[in-house]
């Protein structure tokens, strides 16, 4: 006996909204495992929701939509919060992978939920990093790195990842912007990020011109320092000056232009700051300097094996990491990326 035709309702297109407003470097954090889940599951649409500025980071990834949140006018405070989730209800979210961890992915992740859609927020591993950076009764062990929690958020929401599947993408071609400043050098391209949000992880700028000047009196790379505002790009301005190799990026391109270059780069060399993760979601073999803080708690760039980690003299400095972010240190801790050596530096980038 033949089946009737039953017309059914179509079933909802499963929409997985991923929250991760800020900062720089842990939105890049996410690109490699979007990629992976891009890869693993095609059929399953993404909703990243975070700043209109990191957009261009997630070009390339099939079936992904780039919300933007306005945090700082539209969607400012509770009312502006509230507003952000009737829009963000229109588009048909079906279970949400909060990756951020805060008061205002807090707010989100409870009104879908108090609308029946299922919702998982980041572990973070607080106490375990606590434990990492108190000064007493120190536990010293590498702990989950932050792609992996970003991926088991997904795992919980069903839809396991592994990491280690992850391909990088093809290389970007260069933009006329960007060829204005590379003039198609064929030496090596090693890019320089000499910023941190904190001193405490930022390399002495005397140091890091005198692995500059090295690496320029080579002659075998094409070097281009990157970083960002007034003061950042004034500085670097003056260090390109006055060598042969080394080109200023910082305010002559679009960000959508400096993440292609990034993307072209052989090397990288930059603080445990943004411009790391930005090289390394792109496969660029990344060299960075580490102050107080360290790689155990998780943020070393992705794919990036721990030689490409150097690290200052932790013998003398045993407390390190004594903080997370760099923000916390004790008095007597101001100096100690002075024990990292220009010649070290000059070295792992070599040996690259």
């Amino acid at each position: 006996m033949a089946k009737n035709n039953i017309d059914r309702p179509e079933q909802p297109e499963t929409n997985i909204l991923v929250i991760r407003l800020s900062a720089m470097g842990d939105v890049a954090m996410t690109v490699p495992v979007l990629r992976t889940f891009r890869a693993t599951y095609p059929d399953v649409k993404l909703t990243v929701l975070t700043r209109k500025f990191f957009e261009p980071m997630f070009s390339g990834i099939d079936n992904l939509e780039v919300y933007h949140a306005d945090v700082d006018r539209k969607h400012k405070g509770i009312l502006g919060l509230t507003r952000l989730f009737n829009e963000l209800h229109t588009l048909r979210i079906t279970a949400v992978a909060d990756l951020h961890n805060v008061l205002r992915s807090n707010v989100l992740k409870t009104l879908f939920y108090m609308k029946g859609i299922e919702t998982v927020q980041i572990d973070k591993g607080r106490a375990e990093k606590k434990a990492l950076t108190r000064s007493q009764n120190k536990v010293f062990r590498q702990l989950k790195t932050t792609h992996q929690r970003y991926a088991d958020v997904f795992e919980t929401l069903g839809y396991p990842l592994d990491l280690n599947t992850h391909t990088v993408p093809k290389k970007q071609p260069l933009t006329p912007n960007i060829l204005s400043l590379t003039q198609n050098s064929t030496k090596k391209w090693l890019g320089v990020a000499p910023f941190a949000q904190y001193e405490s992880k930022t390399y002495p700028l005397e140091l890091m011109v005198e692995v500059i000047e090295q690496l320029d009196q080579g002659d075998q790379f094409e070097i281009f320092l990157f970083g960002g505002g007034k003061r950042e790009t004034d500085i670097l301005n003056n260090i390109s000056s006055k060598y042969n190799n080394v080109t200023n990026v910082a305010g002559k391109l679009p960000f959508v232009d400096e993440l292609k270059l990034i993307g072209n780069l052989d090397a990288m060399l930059s603080m445990d700051s943004g411009n790391a993760h930005l090289a390394a979601m792109y496969g660029v073999p990344t060299i960075t300097l580490w102050g107080v803080t360290h790689p155990y708690a998780g943020f070393m760039p992705f794919g990036q094996p721990i030689e490409n980690a150097i690290l200052p003299n932790l013998a003398k400095y045993d407390q390190i990491p004594t903080s997370i972010y760099g923000n916390k240190f004790p008095s007597d801790y101001d100096k100690v990326m002075h024990t990292i050596k220009p010649e070290s530096v000059v070295q792992a980038i070599n040996k690259l």
